[in-house]
């Protein structure tokens, strides 16, 4: 009998999408699921854009150039010089969404068995690409008593060996919506160069911090080699679907290398550049009612965890996450429940399993990871779920 690869045995399932099985169940019951497991955004994408779309108006729709459309790359340098650091053009290299930006960072900045360290909680895809490249993560435990900050540099120094080549964060952080500083970002920066390592930064959710101000690892000096900068449209322009990112480095030798990857995928999605170049040129008039969204989804969410008994919370500054700790032993299983059993006004809620985010899964067992992305209504109605939930479930045994 022919069988898979071990690469792929071994390539973990998305705790994001894992439970749709019982999701999709339910709904066929007729039962109405509240998802607030993935972050897709329900804000509209920007008319004007889509706009755009209908009215490019083509013959054909070619192949376009591996590094993407330049009118996309000017329209992303002249962002950047507005509102996050001063870069040119030639710095940014389209890629299909954030995930190849990942990829193509991974395979030209590090060789099979080198080591990354990232802060885990993470972004559970990441596991996915590092093994994908061969790279092992080292992880460094953020805890939530701390509201998921940086953890001490020295910790990270501690975990440094001749096989480190890179720091990975995302900042603002998925999945715990918390933001690294200006002095975080120095101290990482300072000891990036001191071991001659990357400092790559997953900027994708950099609009929405509500408590503090931004600071872009492309604003650090005298680290030119040393900082990679990965972003996209997805969240920012609610177009996840269009798969349009972006690695930004003043590397040019690293650029060089991931334009090798990036003619062997030829070129980016032609429609969602298109999209992307005015989303980018309209970003003023978008940007602040879509925050205002998420910041009083927060706060909503932050108000209504508060008052539930058991739930262990904090106040995310940034992004529309939260990792929460709730009075279950299994999360997930807790989870699987409420898809296939729990019913609160013919309706039920669908959670992200926190041990996905986790190299070591056991760390996040009793918690979840919540994406703001419903209305204020359904948001609502979504803890009004989870507190029947949790009372309906306990002295359950997974």
């Amino acid at each position: 009998m022919v069988k898979i690869s071990k690469r792929s045995e071994e390539l973990p399932q998305s705790p994001i999408r894992k439970l749709y099985p019982y999701a999709e169940a339910a709904k066929a019951k007729g039962v109405e699921v509240l998802h607030l497991n993935i972050g897709q955004p329900d804000v509209l994408t920007p008319k004007n854009a889509l706009q755009a779309v209908k009215d490019y108006d083509v013959d054909i729709v070619k192949y376009g150039a591996s590094s993407g459309k330049i009118q996309l790359r000017k329209a992303i340098a002249n962002h950047y010089i507005k509102h996050v650091a001063k870069i040119n053009y030639e710095d940014v290299f389209v890629t299909t969404g954030a995930s190849e930006a990942i990829q193509f960072v991974l395979f030209t900045a590090m060789d099979a068995g080198d080591e990354i360290i990232i802060p885990q909680p993470f972004y559970a895809n990441y596991i996915g690409y590092a093994q994908m490249a061969d790279i092992a993560i080292v992880p460094i435990n953020s805890d939530i008593d701390r509201a998921f900050k940086l953890p001490e540099i020295n910790q990270f120094e501690e975990l440094i060996t001749d096989k480190t080549k890179a720091i990975l964060l995302c900042n603002p952080n998925n999945p715990t919506g918390q933001l690294y500083t200006e002095s975080d970002l120095q101290a990482l920066a300072m000891l990036s160069k001191k071991n001659d390592i990357y400092l790559i930064v997953d900027e994708v959710y950099r609009p929405f911090v509500y408590t503090d101000k931004f600071y872009s690892a492309l604003s650090l000096n005298d680290m030119d080699d040393h900082v990679v900068v990965i972003d996209s449209i997805s969240k920012v322009f609610s177009a996840c679907g269009a798969r349009v990112g972006c690695v930004v480095t003043r590397n040019r030798k690293l650029l060089d290398s991931i334009e090798k990857y990036g003619q062997l995928r030829l070129s980016p999605p032609d429609f969602g550049q298109e999209l992307a170049i005015t989303c980018y040129n309209i970003y003023d008039e978008y940007i602040g009612a879509a925050k205002l969204q998420y910041e009083a989804r927060r706060d909503l969410a932050y108000s209504r965890l508060s008052n539930i008994e058991g739930v262990k919370t904090y106040l995310p500054p940034a992004a529309f996450y939260n990792m929460i700790e709730l009075p279950v032993e299994d999360a997930e299983h807790f989870c699987k429940w409420l898809l296939s059993s729990f019913r609160h006004q013919g309706r039920t809620l669908m959670l992200a399993p926190a041990n996905g985010f986790y190299r070591d899964q056991l760390l996040g067992k009793s918690q979840v990871r919540l994406a703001f992305v419903l209305n204020v209504e359904k948001l609502n109605l979504a803890f009004d779920i989870l507190e029947a939930g949790l009372i309906a479930y306990r002295g359950r045994i997974a």
